[in-house]
């Protein structure tokens, strides 16, 4: 075999084996992290919710992240919620409750995020993610999603405008709200 031949082969042989790799590379992005967004309507309703007496009363203004470990919706607002905990810090307080009965654990960025063991009401909830507010008299302010659609960003959350609004000494009472977007069921199921 001439250099000539086998230059090209090995040169057609580079190039099969980056195309596989490529292609490799693409069905594993695509089987990890690309997710069909089916739309779910949710109806929050708030009026079941009490903080642990523990937090309860006037004082800061208190957040309560709900999340299930299992729900690929949790991943569109996970970078919203970093950045929420960095421009709030030190003005808000905030916390996570745990789907009951699931097992899992936040991102890194997260964990300065404090644990509830139950919150009063929460088995009623509908759907997470979700989010829900005190305000300084320990009065909730409002519940539901972070934004609707698939994803969450502060450019369509509803989230910025309450704690601003909150922070601001105006009153928001939003404990019911409407939404579509990327929610996974709460309520455990009755059937199993």
């Amino acid at each position: 075999m001439n250099t000539s031949t086998l230059k090209k082969t090995l040169i057609g042989l580079a190039i099969f084996l980056w195309l596989g790799a490529m292609l490799t590379g693409l069905w594993w992005y695509k089987t990890r992290f690309i997710r069909p967004f089916s739309e779910t309507t949710a109806v929050f309703s708030g009026q079941q919710l009490r903080l642990p007496n523990s937090i309860a009363g006037s004082g800061a203004i208190r957040f309560v992240h709900f999340w299930d470990p299992a729900c690929p919706c949790n991943v569109g607002n996970q970078q919203h919620l970093v950045e929420m905990l960095e421009q709030y810090a030190g003005a808000v307080e905030f916390y996570h409750l745990q789907k009951s009965g699931s097992s899992g654990q936040l991102p890194k960025a997260l964990r300065g995020m404090r644990q509830l063991s139950d919150l009063p009401g929460s088995q009623q909830i509908p759907a997470s993610p979700a989010v829900a507010i005190w305000d300084q008299a320990g009065q909730l302010a409002y519940f539901g999603p972070y934004s609707e659609g698939a994803v969450c960003s502060s450019s369509n959350s509803f989230i910025e405008p309450v704690l601003d609004a909150l922070l601001n000494n105006r009153p928001v009472r939003a404990a019911n709200t409407l939404a579509v977007g990327c929610f996974c069921n709460w309520q455990q199921d009755l059937d199993k």
